[in-house]
């Protein structure tokens, strides 16, 4: 069986919407993923990535190829959306209960599962702090593990650019997680 392109899916969908389903498969991981490490809840992200994907089907008649990736302006699309609910969002904090079970379950020591689960929020929350360009390029370059040309073109910058912003990033994180470890944090 022969895989499509992204150009011949895109021409197809443009005609037909339900091969725009063969575009949805190929990418909700991958936006799925964008959109948790942005939010922090499967709940949200489900929730984020299906608008991700019904607002790329909606305006998808204005679609132009450009020459980036089908899946950059489905990034586009899923920044937008998380900025969205971010803006729309209250400052009520959630505590999910299934990753805290999900985490307990994962080691034999529950010290241990919360100790690393603190660890892993203290960095997630550190990371939401930064300006949503740097949030992005954290979890393109972690999550995504894409190389440096391939996000200069996610995010519409040269590769210089993307290797500065990288940089500022990590000594941002670097100094506000040294920082709260010295203001007497374990």
């Amino acid at each position: 069986m022969t895989v499509e392109s992204d150009s011949v899916l895109i021409a197809r969908a443009k005609e037909d919407p339900e091969a725009f389903g063969l575009l949805y498969e190929r990418y909700v991981d991958r936006v799925y993923n964008y959109i948790y490490y942005r939010t922090g809840n499967h709940h949200d992200a489900e929730d984020l990535t299906a608008r991700t994907f019904y607002r790329a089907l909606k305006h998808f008649h204005n679609y132009v190829d450009q020459g980036a990736p089908f899946i950059a302006y489905l990034y586009r699309v899923a920044h937008n959306v998380v900025a969205n609910w971010h803006r729309d969002r209250s400052r009520r904090p959630v505590v999910s209960l299934d990753d805290l079970l999900v985490s307990t379950l994962e080691h034999d020591d529950p010290r241990s599962a919360a100790e690393e689960k603190e660890e892993r929020e203290r960095l997630l929350a550190a990371v939401r702090r930064l300006p949503p360009d740097r949030q992005q390029l954290i979890i393109l370059k972690f999550v995504d593990q894409m190389s440096n040309a391939e996000i200069a073109q996610v995010m519409g910058r040269s590769v210089g650019a993307i290797k500065s912003l990288y940089h500022r990033t990590l000594i941002a994180l670097r100094e506000e997680l040294g920082a709260e470890f010295a203001g007497g944090e374990p």
